[in-house]
């Protein structure tokens, strides 16, 4: 199955959990995307110790997700 997620926010709990999502699903489906648009392109500096956006997002790529910006 395939699965898009579009994230269209700079607020770090959406992005976090966008890409939680992400993870959980690829763990469970075969081809996950997730889109950035807008102000999530800066995901990365978005990053904190209470949202660890970076490592998600890290993890995410490393597992075969497929990132769009």
């Amino acid at each position: 199955m395939n699965i898009a997620l579009i994230a269209c926010s700079d607020n770090p709990e959406i992005l976090w959990n966008c890409f939680r999502l992400g993870n959980l699903m690829l763990e469970q489906m075969d081809e996950v995307t997730i889109f950035l648009d807008g102000p999530s392109v800066n995901y990365a500096s978005l990053s904190s110790a209470k949202y660890p956006i970076s490592d998600q997002a890290k993890l995410f790529t490393l597992s075969d997700g497929i990132l769009q910006a």
